[in-house]
């Protein structure tokens, strides 16, 4: 249920090292130092994404082009050139064909101290995809070329990955999320342009075809609580229920086996709500005997190989955006109540999350980082969520005191067993849903700027 060791966990350390000399900068959280869109009534989140025909002909393209029809794209056109590519997880070196399209520069209405890319894309075997992005910050100068993800659907191409050591002393990547390295420095990124980088066999007609690309910018205020919100709707989702500790010891090689896949469980459980699921050719590599085959798969193909985990947020969602007519997002929502109007128009969310074990009653466990699936509401209000961290598919269903969840998933800051401060996610959540939502669906993911 926990993600991995890895450089954030790297960070966690040292920010109760700097809570113990008095100050403490999480990565998922603000400065003390207020800015205008920490202040009151002001949004604290701003997600931007290119997904249409006119947003793909807008940007700067070397050797891609614009795709029209019922779900526009970019694909490569004619080759801007070719590259060796040197797979670290591999040591494989090969020749590619790549183009390029570079998004126009898009002014952020959070100067924010985070910034998670995600992607929608297919990419059939023998291509691949790089997603970079370049901030400006607001003392005018610019951060360098920030590698976001090299990434397949597959696994034989190249072996999809997060790019550790990513910094200029002033802003790092920790796997999926660029953070300001001293927010209470009042520095903020005030803009960024994402670019792409589609890659094919040379001497091919192969391409990718990236759907959607985008990200969510951040500037949330530390915060060990929140307010409490007032109860709006009750109502269940009939979403699937899967146990990620049914499949512990399974393909250790990705992330230990099944005690570590609360978030392709996770996932898996939302797309299967949608109606997806891998086909009979899909789970053809996984062993006859095992039950839920699809967990398998869905660890397997989320599985980032820098991370050595299954827990990367974007390819989460870039997973899940594999599955036909399906659309995803990484982001940030302010509130439960933000949460009810996406369930009462039949949209779950998946939610991460950090807790102590007395800290969620009913849990019955602690975690550093935790993925879980918010399917309902009480009529007193209380968070309906399927578990995957339960012993089996039938104990999945939990229901969550209202307090207790909206603090744990919405603070920055926390303290763990031993009293040291550690961070939390300040409201990150995934979003699956159906290229072609109901217009009540498109409504309430256009509020949160997602369509």
């Amino acid at each position: 249920m926990t993600r991995p060791t890895s450089r954030r966990a790297v960070l966690t350390a040292a920010l109760a090292a700097a809570a113990g000399a008095g100050t403490v900068a999480s990565p998922a959280s603000a400065a003390p130092v207020r800015t205008p869109s920490a202040a009151a009534g002001a949004s604290l989140v701003d997600n931007r994404f290119w997904t249409t025909y006119a947003d793909w002909r807008f940007g700067s393209s070397s050797g891609t082009r614009a795709v029209a029809g019922r779900r526009p794209g970019l694909v490569i056109s004619a080759p801007a050139g070719t590259t060796d590519y040197t797979d670290p997880h591999t040591g494989t070196t090969s020749t590619w064909e790549y183009a390029t399209w570079t998004s126009p520069v898009h002014r952020s209405a959070v100067p924010a101290t985070e910034v998670i890319a995600s992607w929608n894309a297919r990419t059939p075997q023998g291509t691949w995809i790089q997603i970079e992005l370049r901030g400006s910050y607001s003392d005018g100068t610019d951060t360098p070329w920030y590698v976001m993800g090299r990434w397949a659907a597959g696994d034989t191409d190249i072996r999809r990955t997060s790019v550790d050591d990513q910094t200029d002393g002033r802003s790092t990547v920790w796997t999926d999320t660029l953070s300001l390295d001293d927010a209470a420095s009042g520095l903020r990124l005030v803009s960024y342009r994402l670019r792409l980088t589609l890659h094919r066999t040379p001497g091919t007609r192969l391409t990718p075809t990236v759907h959607r690309i985008g990200a969510m910018a951040s500037d949330i205020p530390d915060r060990f609580t929140v307010p409490a919100t007032t109860p709006g709707i009750a109502r269940e989702l009939a979403v699937p229920r899967y146990s990620q500790n049914v499949h512990v010891g399974e393909y250790p090689e990705y992330d230990n086996g099944g005690e570590a896949w609360c978030s392709p469980t996770s996932s898996q459980m939302i797309i299967e709500y949608w109606g997806r699921e891998p086909s009979a050719e899909d789970l053809a590599w996984v062993k006859p005997d095992l039950a839920d085959p699809q967990i398998c798969h869905a660890a397997r193909y989320t599985f980032d190989y820098q991370y050595d985990g299954c827990g990367n947020w974007p390819f989460n969602a870039a997973y899940a955006a594999t599955y036909k007519d399906m659309s995803s997002a990484v982001t940030r929502i302010g509130s439960l109540a933000d949460v009810e109007k996406l369930v009462d128009a039949g949209i779950p969310v998946i939610t991460s999350q950090s807790f102590l074990k007395g800290e969620l009653t009913g849990a019955g466990y602690g975690t550093s980082g935790h993925l879980m699936t918010v399917i309902g509401f009480t009529a007193a209000g209380d968070v309906i969520a399927n578990d995957p961290a339960s012993p089996s598919n039938d104990a999945v269903r939990h229901v969550y005191a209202r307090r207790e969840w909206e603090n744990i998933w919405l603070r920055t800051k926390r303290y763990d067993a031993n009293g040291a401060v550690r961070s939390g996610t300040g409201g990150v959540c995934y979003l699956y849903w159906p290229t072609d939502p109901s217009a009540r669906q498109r409504r309430v993911l256009r509020s949160l700027g997602l369509a």
